[in-house]
């Protein structure tokens, strides 16, 4: 089965596969950056917003306490968090398509890191059921 990106169903999937998949062998580095995330043209939520946190390379539902917030379209975040385009994030920073709010260094340290073998198989699988 397949479930709309973000929706709650999504993330319930999401949450259980992240909790099937064990040690995912997260990076030092990555586990250092904490940025809350702001994904535009959603509908999900009444703004058309849906709010995520971002920590030890996993996403949660809504903000938390972090030194950085990004937003971007709902298209340009499944590119980069789904089907793992890193270069179309830095492509979209630069043409000012991803907003940054607060630490500029969190951002970097994110495309930076180089996902552990597990997490590259952990959003091969999200990948899957998302649609």
């Amino acid at each position: 089965m397949r479930y709309e990106f973000l929706s709650d169903a999504w993330f319930d999937k999401v949450e259980q596969m992240v909790a099937a998949a064990g040690d995912l062998q997260i990076p030092a580095a990555m586990k250092s950056v904490a940025v809350n995330v702001t994904i535009t043209g959603t509908g999900q939520d009444a703004n058309g917003e849906r709010q995520l946190f971002m920590k030890d390379g996993l996403f949660v539902r809504g903000h938390q306490d972090a030194p950085t917030t990004l937003t971007l379209a709902v298209d340009l975040a499944r590119r980069i968090f789904i089907e793992a385009d890193a270069a179309a994030g830095v492509q979209a920073f630069l043409e000012g398509h991803i907003k940054v709010d607060g630490d500029l260094a969190q951002l970097v340290a994110m495309q930076t890191v180089e996902p552990s073998e597990p997490q590259k198989q952990l959003t091969q699988q999200i990948a899957a059921v998302t649609a």
